[in-house]
């Protein structure tokens, strides 16, 4: 097998952290987070990457989830490999390896190793004020996360989440979010699985000639969260 990981620039430690207990070095292309923003964007992203890698590559390891639809009618020209999660964060929360479509908790806003600076909750708010003036940027900010009661730490093992700097700088962003901080368990062992060749029912396996859609990953033409 000649495989390429394909990554989510938010899951890049995660993606190390899976090589280097599984002992494999696949080479890691990512794309940005900041197309998370936008499911389209985001899908135009992913078409272009798997069309620009070498024709040597005969397997492309996802390292993100159907994350809004980004994989919906996606045609693929070599194997594809998706772990069948909703996004992300239900890969970091999941602890056993089964399938999980989604593992968040209504109102609960999680917080990784990736998620500092720019894409914490603190440069969220800073970036909102930036964008549309501090007073309508703030009120904004506060509409987005008066319904959420909890910011949780993801503890995958893969990162000191306990790390002074980093506790600092979770807790500012909780305070103003108006959320109650804690650590959760998590785990890397969808990456682990999925750079290491275990695909089971947690992944979804895309032939040459196939097109992934919704239904592949959930069994439903309904995305998780739309009934």
């Amino acid at each position: 097998m000649k495989a390429v990981i394909l990554a989510c620039s938010s899951l890049a430690g995660a993606v190390a952290a899976a090589q280097k207990k599984m002992c494999t070095n696949w080479p890691v292309r990512c794309v940005d987070r900041r197309f998370h923003a936008e499911p389209k964007e985001m899908r135009l992203q992913l078409v272009r990457a798997l069309g620009e890698m070498s024709e040597e590559t005969d397997t492309v390891l996802v390292a993100m989830g159907f994350c809004g639809g980004s994989w919906d009618s996606v045609s693929v020209s070599r194997r594809v490999v998706v772990p069948r999660a909703d996004d992300c964060i239900t890969m970091l929360l999941n602890t056993g390896g089964a399938p999980h479509e989604n593992l968040k908790e209504p109102g609960h806003f999680y917080i990784r190793d990736s998620d500092r600076g720019r894409y914490s909750l603190e440069g969220l708010r800073e970036s909102v004020m930036e964008k549309y003036g501090e007073a309508e940027g703030r009120a904004l900010f506060e509409s987005w996360f008066k319904n959420y009661t909890h910011a949780d730490i993801i503890d995958t093992g893969t990162y000191d989440s306990r790390d002074r700097d980093f506790l600092a700088e979770a807790e500012r962003g909780a305070r103003i979010a108006g959320c109650e901080l804690r650590h959760v368990p998590g785990s890397n062992v969808v990456l682990e699985k999925l750079v290491s060749g275990r695909w089971d029912d947690l992944f979804v396996v895309a032939e040459p000639g196939e097109t992934l859609t919704c239904a592949k990953f959930f069994g439903s033409p309904a995305r998780p969260g739309e009934n």
